[in-house]
């Protein structure tokens, strides 16, 4: 150490060791931060940077060099080789991107060690090639131990700067650390290679112009070094900003809907909570207006998705228009939009919430459409309505849901006291959801009797559901909320299938009636669903019977009989429910066969005190008989009831008289009767309270 200190003290000028010390410091701390680039890339990008930074560290180690030589006090005339010269700058950068590929390819800190070790490697090679061309008039004496230790220093020093730039555990501090290890390992390689030449001149220079030139041509090569890595200065910013750039242009594309050019719902989600922030700090109101099409389906079924998506640009240009530039207007999927507008009180929106509404409801004239379809909007504020963004978003949802429930022609604002019974239903319909796909929902099983002899001829699924916090929920509760949802398709396919597969652990080979809503029969499927639950669970086809409302079928009466008339085909029955409440029975009598027909239990409830009830129910089995059509009573529940449908010539019925719904496990297992109205046995059902039907 004190001969390295020796030469660069005493055979070395000061000004061209700061000099090569400022050059080394520089190039390296460009080359880590190009290095860095490198790993940031992939695939081609990755070898261009590679290629890029080799270049940069190749020529920071020649320039480093080559100004310290500069600096070198010969003392003796000196002749430098070109070609050598030139040779050893490529060898520089060939090695050291040798070197970066290695350590970047191998992704280990194994590989970036011998990375550093191969950069290391060619700095030292570097330096004794350019020494081979630095030709002195003198005799050169190398002292091995010298020329055997600078390129150990150098591998080592670069092998260790490469991990730590390639490790994670010094985190931001790695690049400094690494550049300095970097810087020492060039300089410590060239001075102590420096160290092991002895020259015993043959004619001293003492030239001082000799010495002029040296300084000057170290100056020039200095000013070559630093316009480099200038040169990959910029080309990494150049890089960066077209990142950049692309990353914007990327983020643009991210965030806007492609049909309309407004916000989509990732920026407006974004938008809501960065300017909720800004009204929170500056004190104002922010209005969410929450906007859904009225007839915007009614467009595309009629006049086709072109005509849709024409509608939809040309709505949300005049929205854009109706606002104010600081104002946002954005898509969120379909034919809903919402909108954040500043303001300082609800009357002030009342301006641009007319504006809006105008926009919505004038006339649009496009090809293939001429019309205008109008919207439901409802409007919440923060902080007077919801302190956050969700339940911002959330309360304005609920406004505008009332506003198209209760066909509005002005805009809602948000009102706790009523919307809070929609959100409880919202509420519930995702409870509902978690419920059918957790499996915590639960079938019961009313019997169907014979009315003269009481036996058990079929059972009625029936669908129920315990919540976890509220109890038990009734029928007329969950039913409404899961039809207004859009839950009726799964919760129908839940119950067919679980009540066919209960269906054949049944003792008996009894009937099972499903129900089946408006939703199923109009969704395409029911069908096939049908097909696949019998394969499955394998329950003939004869036992089951599926029960639909009148009102179901008339919804899309043709093609509702047609799929009726397929299922009868697989062998399924099909019974008409709750006859007699509809506008149309008659008519769709005349046009389909049904199985079975189920007086509904408003009349039952009558017999006894209504004569017009009675007539009724006269007519109805009149009805059944001429038409070779069996009728089923509902909702018996009293003696004198039953002994009315027996008098009259009834010959099936089902309520609470008969047997209350019951889960499974209570079914009979075993032929154990008790005695039943009018002194017949009938089949023992555990009592239940009237409100669980």
């Amino acid at each position: 150490m004190l001969a390295v200190a020796r030469c660069i003290a005493t055979e070395h000028d000061a000004s061209m060791i700061a000099l090569a010390v400022l050059v080394c410091s520089l190039g390296i701390v460009v080359v880590t931060q190009m290095f860095e680039q490198a790993r940031a890339s992939r695939a081609m990008a990755r070898t261009c940077w590679i290629v890029l930074t080799g270049v940069a560290a190749g020529a920071t180690i020649w320039c480093t060099h080559f100004v310290s030589m500069m600096g070198y006090a010969a003392n003796a005339a000196v002749r430098i080789d070109p070609l050598l010269t030139v040779f050893s700058l490529m060898i520089a950068v060939a090695g050291t991107s040798l070197g970066l590929w290695v350590a970047l390819a191998g992704a280990t800190l194994r590989s970036a060690a011998i990375g550093g070790a191969l950069v290391g490697a060619a700095a030292a090679a570097m330096h004794f090639l350019g020494m081979a061309g630095y030709h002195i008039d003198g005799l050169v004496h190398w002292r091995l131990e010298y020329v055997a230790t600078a390129p150990l220093l150098s591998m080592a020093l670069a092998g260790a700067a490469l991990v730590v730039l390639c490790g994670e555990r010094l985190g931001r501090a790695r690049v400094p650390v690494a550049a300095g290890l970097l810087v020492a390992g060039i300089l410590s390689m060239h001075f102590t290679a420096m160290t092991a030449m002895q020259v015993a001149s043959f004619a001293p220079d003492e030239s001082s112009a000799s010495s002029d030139d040296r300084h000057a041509l170290g100056l020039a090569t200095a000013l070559v070094g630093v316009l480099a890595m200038a040169a990959s200065i910029a080309a990494a910013l150049v890089d960066r900003r077209t990142r950049a750039e692309a990353f914007r242009h990327l983020r643009r594309l991210a965030m806007t809907d492609a049909l309309t050019g407004l916000t989509n719902r990732s920026g407006f989600d974004e938008a809501l909570k960065s300017r909720l922030a800004a009204a929170e700090r500056a004190g104002t109101k922010l209005a969410l207006i929450a906007i859904d099409l009225d007839r915007f389906k009614e467009v595309n079924d009629l006049y086709g998705h072109k005509a849709g998506d024409d509608l939809l640009a040309t709505l949300a240009r005049r929205m854009s228009e109706q606002l104010r530039a600081e104002d946002l207007i954005a898509r969120l999927g379909g034919d809903e939009f919402v909108a954040l507008v500043e303001c300082r009180s609800r009357e002030e929106l009342l301006v641009p919430l007319g504006r809006l509404d105008a926009a919505l409801t004038a006339e649009v004239n496009l090809e293939g459409f001429a019309g205008s379809v109008g919207a439901s909007i409802g409007v919440a504020v923060y902080p007077d309505d919801a302190p956050t963004a969700e339940m911002l978003s959330t309360n304005a949802d609920l406004a505008m849901y009332r506003a198209k429930r209760e066909g509005a022609s002005e805009p809602c604002f948000y009102d706790a006291g009523i919307d809070e019974v929609a959100r409880r239903r919202i509420e519930l319909a995702h409870d509902l959801r978690m419920a059918v796909q957790s499996g915590k929902l639960e079938l019961h099983y009313q019997p169907q009797s014979r009315v003269r002899t009481g036996e058990v001829i079929g059972y009625e699924a029936l669908l129920r559901w315990k919540h976890p916090t509220l109890g038990a929920v009734p029928p007329s509760v969950f039913i409404p909320v899961a039809e207004e949802h859009g839950l009726m398709v799964t919760l129908g396919e839940w119950v067919l299938r679980q009540a066919c597969a209960d269906a054949t652990k049944w003792p008996r080979a009894w009937k099972l009636s499903v129900n089946v809503s408006s939703q199923q029969l109009n969704k395409p499927g029911l069908l096939e669903l049908c097909e696949r639950v019998l394969r499955e669970t394998r329950l003939p086809a004869h036992r089951l019977e599926l029960e639909l409302t009148e009102t179901a079928i008339m919804e899309n009466r043709e093609r509702g009989l047609e799929v009726l008339r397929q299922i009868q085909g697989l062998g399924v029955s099909v019974a008409l429910d709750d006859f007699g409440t509809g506008y149309s029975s008659l008519e769709i009598m005349r046009r389909f066969r049904f199985d079975k027909i189920k007086l509904d239990r408003f009349f039952a409830s009558e017999l006894g005190d209504s004569t017009q009830a009675l007539a009724i129910v006269r007519a109805v089995l009149e009805l059944g008989r001429s038409m070779s059509i069996p009728v089923l009573a509902e909702g018996i529940e009293t003696r004198k009831q039953l002994d009315i449908l027996i008098r009259e010539g009834c010959e099936e019925a089902q309520g609470f008289l008969l047997g209350r719904p019951v889960p499974l496990q209570s079914l009979v297992v075993e032929d154990t009767v008790r005695s039943g109205p009018r002194g017949y046995s009938m089949p023992h059902c555990p009592s239940q309270p009237a409100a669980a039907q």
